[in-house]
């Protein structure tokens, strides 16, 4: 286990601790992610891949998407945690990475976000 606040410079917590709710994370989806990103099982691709079946994958290895080479060697295994983490900043965690998005630096926004991810990919 690592220390996030030294790995992306932000006040460690704990997922745990903040009160998640897919509803907000829906409304956060929508206007942040949905331009790049779709979630319904085979759903298309945009410019990012289809998020369906997220949680538990291995980075870079959903079928019909051109991934970069770092986010296929990343060895990154789609978690809660590791998707709060990456959501601050994805070009710090996956340097290399296609992904242009600036990410979230707000706890809330993130749990919220990884709330709907949980039950919108499943």
């Amino acid at each position: 286990h690592y220390d996030r606040s030294l790995l992306l410079g932000t006040t460690p917590y704990s997922l745990s601790t903040v009160i998640m709710s897919a509803k907000k994370g829906a409304k956060i989806f929508k206007t942040k992610c949905s331009q790049c990103h779709t979630v319904e099982q085979g759903g298309p691709h945009k410019q990012g891949p289809n998020l369906h079946g997220l949680i538990g994958r291995t980075a870079g290895t959903t079928a019909g998407f051109s991934f970069s080479a770092a986010n296929k060697s990343s060895g990154i295994v789609w978690t809660t945690d590791v998707l709060d983490a990456y959501l601050v900043n994805p070009k710090k965690y996956i340097p290399g990475t296609k992904m242009v998005f600036a990410g979230l630096k707000k706890p809330k926004d993130r749990a919220n976000i990884i709330a709907y991810l949980e039950s919108a990919t499943a």
